[in-house]
């Protein structure tokens, strides 16, 4: 290949995405949505990225019509017509741009706080009512509750498909509901929730199942997972390629098209005796696409110094490492978080190679984002 970037630049297809690159943009909260509606200005910040080339972009988080799945304040809503209309020119103007769309559909689970929107006296619902191992909070969930959030997923997922993007990627990764359920620290269940690795999938597995079932065959499911939490960055699900794939198998049976693994640093492996990263394993175990994350463009990850906090300070770096691994087939999709946000031309000047112009990602450059 003459061009020592053409994997990056290559074409990419699954159901309904039709991708020009492999590049996509991660999601990242950003609270820019006052009453949980995004506005103009949420639309021109996603077409930027689309205008420069980014391939994909995946949304911030956006919440699902269940009573707890908000967490914070300004973020945007998957439900509700105003916050749909605003979806929708979010929507066209990446279109417009030449780019593709899809939400990540969340809730926080035991993350929410009481005095959070819309209803400040709501708690916060999860699995066991823990946050994490030792720490409790909120509401342990019943039956209906879990019946409750299934069904919300999936009517996010069909508002989703409805308002024109073109695909979903459901959230169980960081600490956050599912991820909850999937983890053992949290979820103490003695039902078919809980217990057995096996049965704390259940909850993502039925999430997966319902949403394949309201948007349809050949609309694509993204799912996004994480050995790592936010309340315990050592945790992992699976501490074997085995365990791994006994967690992984039931996803991909019910639905999933692509896996997003999340991970802070994209270049280190995940079992020992492998130089196989998380997306590297995941392709391996299901045979389904995967996209790998983590301190692309950048030299240090957005938890250096031990907090959950993007305000850390990193400089850019080269993607040669990505691409060798790309070009071993180690993973088919880079999300690229912090770099893209602090500067839109990110890929267009990683294409031309002027690096020296890349922006550095630092506190000031987070107060004025556009």
């Amino acid at each position: 290949m003459n061009n020592p970037l053409g994997v990056l630049f290559s074409s990419f297809s699954n159901k309904s995405l039709k991708l020009n690159n492999r590049v996509a943009m991660a999601p990242m909260t950003r609270t820019f949505s006052p009453g949980y509606i995004p506005g103009p200005q949420v639309a021109a910040y996603y077409r930027r990225r689309a205008e420069a080339g980014v391939g994909l972009i995946i949304t911030e988080g956006t919440t699902v019509p269940h009573k707890a799945a908000n967490g914070y304040e300004r973020v945007p809503a998957m439900h509700g017509e105003a916050s749909l209309v605003g979806w929708k020119h979010v929507v066209d103007e990446v279109h417009a741009a030449g780019g593709q769309i899809i939400p990540q559909l969340w809730h926080v689970g035991a993350v929410r706080k009481a005095g959070v929107g819309p209803d400040k006296d709501v708690p916060g619902y999860s699995p066991s009512g823990l946050f994490k191992p030792g720490k409790e909070t909120g509401t342990a969930m019943s039956k209906d509750d879990i019946k409750d959030v299934i069904g919300a997923f999936a009517q996010a997922a069909l508002n989703a498909k409805n308002v024109g993007f073109d695909g979903v990627e459901i959230h169980g990764a960081h600490g956050y509901l599912i991820d909850q359920f999937f983890w053992e620290g949290t979820n103490q269940r003695d039902d078919e929730y809980g217990g057995s690795l096996e049965n704390r999938v259940r909850f993502g597995v039925d999430i997966v199942k319902a949403v394949r079932a309201a948007v349809g065959e050949d609309f694509s499911i993204v799912f996004r997972f994480s050995q790592w939490k936010q309340q315990d960055y050592g945790a992992r699900l699976a501490q074997t390629p085995e365990a791994l794939e006994q967690f992984l198998k039931p996803l991909s049976d019910a639905g999933v098209d692509i896996f997003h693994a999340s991970t802070r640093r994209f270049w280190e492996p995940e079992f020992e005796g492998s130089e196989l990263n998380l997306a590297g394993w995941t392709k391996k175990l299901t045979g389904k696409p995967t996209i790998t994350v983590g301190s692309v463009g950048m030299d240090g990850d957005f938890v250096g110094d031990g907090n959950f906090d993007m305000r850390n300070s990193a400089n850019p770096t080269g993607v040669d490492k990505l691409v060798a691994r790309m070009n071993n087939d180690e993973f088919d999709l880079v999300a690229v978080g912090r770099a893209l946000l602090v500067d839109p031309e990110w890929l267009q000047k990683v294409k031309s190679n002027t690096l020296e112009e890349i922006k550095p990602y630092t506190k000031e450059a987070l107060m004025t984002l556009s």
